[in-house]
């Protein structure tokens, strides 16, 4: 399987390098993972919201070859304090600025064909699956995003489900920050085995919190 890990500018770097590092690991135990650093516009050098970090894209996100796809969050300022006081570097410098000019590039429009192709999944980090929502691309679908943008994912029209990772089939996300190694272990285990994922999770000395939230089973007597 071909996973494709989404740059752009202002991500942030712990959402992709987490899953990335999980599934780039498992090609020690496994030839049936394959791993790439993309952007919607092709290879490049992209900056993260953090100084002096930076990723490689070396190809273009392309639906039609991957299997997995992953979309992370922004690194920034998250809830603006005084807002009318920020000047126009300050204010671009915010979450809701970077995630909101990724409208404006050609990334909604390849994680849509992404979504409607059969075989494709499509995973988020933190503030990844706020894209998606405000691309109007997952109306109606259960997903999670940090804590502090589960309003804005509720408002969108998105069935907020407070857990670590969310499967709704070809669509799995994750909470904050760090809940993108927990993402990267789960998909793993999902589309690779248990075995393989198990194998990683010793080799990184890593034991997945919370649960992998899926809509299936009765629900709680009581909720």
């Amino acid at each position: 399987m071909l996973a494709q890990f989404v740059l752009f500018d202002g991500f942030d770097p712990l959402d992709v390098v987490a899953p990335f590092e999980v599934f780039s690991a498992s090609k020690a135990f496994t030839d049936q993972v394959s791993v790439e650093l993309v952007a919607a516009d092709g290879p490049r050098e992209v900056h993260s919201g953090i100084p002096a970090i930076s990723l490689t894209a070396t190809a273009g996100l392309d639906p039609d070859r991957a299997d997995l796809i992953v979309v992370p969050g922004a690194a920034g300022r998250s809830l603006p304090q005084g807002e009318d006081d920020l000047t126009d570097a300050e204010r671009e410098a915010t979450i809701p600025a970077i995630l909101g000019r990724t409208l404006t590039t050609g990334l909604p429009g390849l994680l849509a064909k992404a979504l409607a192709a059969p075989d494709t999944t499509v995973a988020t980090v933190c503030g990844g699956s706020l894209i998606l929502s405000m691309a109007g691309l997952i109306d109606g679908r259960n997903a999670v995003t940090h804590h502090q943008g589960l309003d804005v994912l509720g408002a969108s029209g998105v069935n907020v489900t407070r857990a670590r990772v969310v499967d709704d089939g070809d669509l799995v996300t994750a909470g904050g920050v760090t809940s993108g190694l927990d993402l990267g272990l789960y998909l793993l285990e999902r589309e690779v085995g248990p075995k393989i994922a198990l194998a990683v999770e010793r080799l990184f000395e890593h034991e997945r919190r919370g649960v992998a939230w899926r809509d299936h089973g009765p629900a709680p007597v009581g909720a």
